[in-house]
């Protein structure tokens, strides 16, 4: 008879994945994820496989939850260009408010791990991929409403502010003089016209 499973396989996962957003990958040890999540080597490896495994399936959780906020936090404005404007906004005061800065898991991974592993470079390609796609639909209904030129080209507005996104995400690992990132989203956001 198959043993029934002690603990909830969602909140371990959750909490490798908040051991790897902090650590990274090379950085955490199987010994520093069985503390954090509370299970037993054997557990790890019959529920999520070998440390890659984990961590692929801990980035997956990350990159769904990510871009399901993304897309709840653009439409929830009726304005495209506040819309925006409050979403760079509010990535960069959780920066300045915080102690210490994380970054973006997925993108973390994409500097780390994808120039040298194929499955992480195609996985953090597909969440940029996703997230163009869900900022080229927000830019789009900025056209329909006549918020934006309807020459607007969407998909190329939201490949920008796309790059935008990573630039700023890596660059906030420095802690670089808030007046510099502030202009530089700033002049980025006057691409919607």
């Amino acid at each position: 008879m198959a043993r029934t499973r002690e603990f909830d396989e969602d909140q371990v996962l959750n909490a490798a994945m908040q051991l790897f957003w902090e650590k990274g990958y090379e950085a955490t040890s199987l010994s520093d994820l069985t503390s954090r999540m509370g299970i037993q080597r054997p557990s790890i490896y019959s529920t999520f496989g070998d440390k890659k495994e984990l961590f692929e399936a801990a980035l997956r959780k990350y990159t769904m939850s990510r871009a399901s906020d993304i897309r709840t936090k653009l439409q929830s404005h009726s304005s495209i260009k506040e819309a925006f404007s409050t979403f760079f906004s509010d990535i960069i005061n959780d920066e300045y408010g915080g102690a210490f800065s994380k970054g973006c898991f997925c993108i973390n991974t994409m500097v780390e791990l994808a120039p040298h592993d194929e499955r992480f470079e195609i996985l953090t390609r597909e969440h940029q991929l996703y997230l163009t796609v869900i900022f080229q639909e927000t830019i789009e209904r900025g056209i329909q409403s006549g918020e934006l030129e309807a020459n607007t080209d969407a998909k190329s507005l939201a490949q920008s502010l796309i790059i935008a996104l990573i630039g700023l995400t890596v660059m906030m690992k420095s802690r670089p003089q808030r007046s510099f990132i502030d202009n530089a989203i700033a002049t980025t956001l006057t691409l919607l016209k």
